[in-house]
């Protein structure tokens, strides 16, 4: 059974309410968004809240997060008011296109992490289906909220399978969001590539591509890169 909660340095993400768990790919992902001078920034989907925690750590910018999940915003709420940033965490419980309806903010960085599957099955967990499947938030959705709510020098970053993220830079240029940077992430040195963290910004440029092995080729001992992002957060970096 995994674990109810999740603790890092500077905040606990409580975890027993959500479908979807605390998980390396998503901490790597919080931890590579630049966020240090933003002044506000979004997470669409936030799920137990992490991304949007990960984020107030490291900046001082107003923090808001979107998500239509009942029980995922009782836990990202709870999370919220218990971290040190309360006052610069708000929660918009309820889905994106309704928000989007309402919302007359620009933001300086808007991150997800989004249901990803674009044809797999879905299982018998409807709270699971939401979080991993794109059917409640489509990629067109993400997209047309950044293209209208993006500061002209914000950027919009996505946590992605390979097909998925390739899915989605063919999609955005039609809302003039370009791919400014890719990130593949992979399980080890020589191991598999499991997720892509994509870089959109307005300005139409030559993507560049970095990579990060989460551990060295023994599959045990964390590479020096995952180090980097993570120390100000994991217990035991």
């Amino acid at each position: 059974m995994p674990n109810t909660y999740f603790q890092f340095k500077q905040f606990r993400v409580n975890q027993d309410l959500c479908a979807m768990k605390v998980c390396t790919d998503s901490c790597v992902f919080g931890g590579y968004v630049e966020v240090g001078q933003a002044k506000r920034i979004l997470d669409i989907g936030t799920g137990t809240g992490l991304l949007a925690l990960m984020a107030a750590q490291r900046s001082e910018a107003l923090v808001e997060a979107v998500e239509i999940n009942p029980e995922a915003q009782v836990q990202a709420t709870q999370n919220f008011a218990e971290s040190p940033w309360d006052e610069r965490l708000q929660l918009h419980p309820m889905p994106l296109q309704g928000f989007a309806q309402v919302c007359t903010q620009q933001y300086d960085v808007i991150l997800s992490n989004p249901p990803f599957f674009l044809a797999s099955l879905k299982s018998d967990n409807a709270a699971k289906n939401t979080a991993k499947h794109t059917g409640d938030l489509l990629f067109e959705d993400i997209l047309s909220f950044a293209q209208n709510h993006l500061t002209p020098e914000g950027k919009l970053y996505l946590l992605l399978p390979q097909a998925e993220a390739g899915h989605f830079a063919e999609l955005a240029q039609a809302h003039r969001l370009y791919l400014a940077e890719t990130l593949e992430v992979y399980t080890r040195t020589g191991g598999k590539c499991i997720r892509h963290i994509q870089t959109y910004t307005f300005a139409p440029a030559a993507a560049a591509v970095r990579t990060l092995d989460i551990r060295k080729e023994d599959g045990t001992t964390y590479t020096d890169g995952f180090t980097a992002l993570l120390q100000a957060y994991y217990l035991n970096l």
